[in-house]
């Protein structure tokens, strides 16, 4: 299913999923330091291929939210307390 914004433009799902765990971190329900749900567990239960979790991880990272450990997965980041979360 095709998902677009207010201007009817279609909206990538990597988009689709970083706005959805952008606003999990920014209301407080993922703390800082705490890791994002495991890729596997956002592709089996939200429908995202891998390649849609890691540029959604790409995109958060880049805006400061989380932060990535090798091997380990993403963590939320102690900026997100600045940005309301936390």
């Amino acid at each position: 299913m095709a998902v677009t914004d207010d201007s009817g433009e279609q909206v990538p799902a990597y988009r689709r999923l970083a706005a959805m765990l952008r606003e999990e971190i920014v209301r407080g329900r993922i703390e800082p330091d705490r890791p994002l749900p495991p890729e596997e567990r956002l592709v089996r239960e939200h429908g995202f291929s891998p390649g849609d979790v890691r540029r959604a991880v790409e995109v958060l990272s880049g805006e400061g939210l989380v932060y990535t450990i090798e091997g380990q997965g993403a963590y939320v980041s102690t900026r997100a307390e600045e940005t309301g979360g936390g």
